[in-house]
């Protein structure tokens, strides 16, 4: 049986006295693929940034099991493209190995590429070695931001297969954050439709069906426009967000 590795009870947070989060209670579990969506201002990126603990709530109780090791994936990344940086140097800019860093570029399928410019890998490409720099310390807790953003439809499925091989060898959690849940349907075992507060939950073809879901999103998937105002550094963060400075890291919430 899988246990909790973060529990959210109560949370709220407001900005500028507009609340942003209300009353939110979830568990995020060992071994389980969560996906949040929500529509654009749902308080999405609010949410993760309470979690990875990068904000505080006003209220409620951020609950993070013993031994939480997590692993992020931020959407985007700010790369100098006059930086000569290897795939394998830019995972090593984590302080860790060039052993771990080879080895986290094999099991994310890039392996052949670590010597490559990182600046030459295509948008697939950057996303696996995002994914390999989240999965280096081996976290049992995986939070990944539209970790297919810029991926064609093909790239896509390998994507979300690999992700659900990767939660079942570490035996992790993972919270990815998407825009359209027709796309997750089938590598996430749970949803959370979130809008200020949590709308409704659980298994997609039973979040597909709750009213909630059906008021904001209507009877067909879940498609609307991300907009994202920033890029992240070589570190994740975030770069000329204007949003950032006041606690929304990103408008794609």
């Amino acid at each position: 049986m899988s246990s909790p590795l973060i529990t959210l009870k109560g949370v709220n947070k407001a900005f500028g006295g507009r609340s942003v989060l209300d009353n939110i209670s979830m568990q995020l579990m060992q071994g389980e693929i969560t996906t949040l969506i929500g529509p654009n201002g749902a308080g999405k990126s609010t949410l993760v940034r309470i979690i990875l603990e990068l904000i505080q709530p006003d209220s409620g109780t951020v609950s993070p099991s013993a031994g939480l090791r997590v692993g992020y994936m931020p959407q985007k990344m700010h790369i100098d493209p006059t930086l000569p940086l290897t795939t394998c140097r830019f995972l090593q800019l984590a302080n860790t190995s060039h052993h771990a860093c080879h080895e986290a570029l094999e099991r994310v399928g890039i392996g052949h590429l670590a010597t490559s410019p990182i600046q030459s890998l295509s948008g697939g490409e950057v996303q696996r070695a995002l994914l390999a720099r989240a999965i280096l310390r081996k976290p049992n807790f995986l939070v990944l931001d539209e970790p297919v953003q810029g991926v064609d439809v093909t790239g896509q499925n390998a994507l979300y297969r690999m992700i659900g091989e990767l939660s079942k060898a570490l035996n992790c959690g993972v919270l990815m954050v998407s825009h359209d849940l027709h796309l997750v349907m089938s590598a996430t075992d749970r949803v959370i439709c979130l809008n200020q507060h949590i709308c409704c939950q659980g298994h997609p073809e039973q979040v597909t069906q709750d009213q909630a879901y059906i008021d904001i999103f209507g009877q067909t998937t879940a498609v609307y426009a991300h907009q994202h105002d920033h890029h992240h550094s070589l570190h994740g963060d975030v770069l000329d967000g204007h949003n950032h400075q006041h606690g929304e890291g990103c408008n794609h919430d």
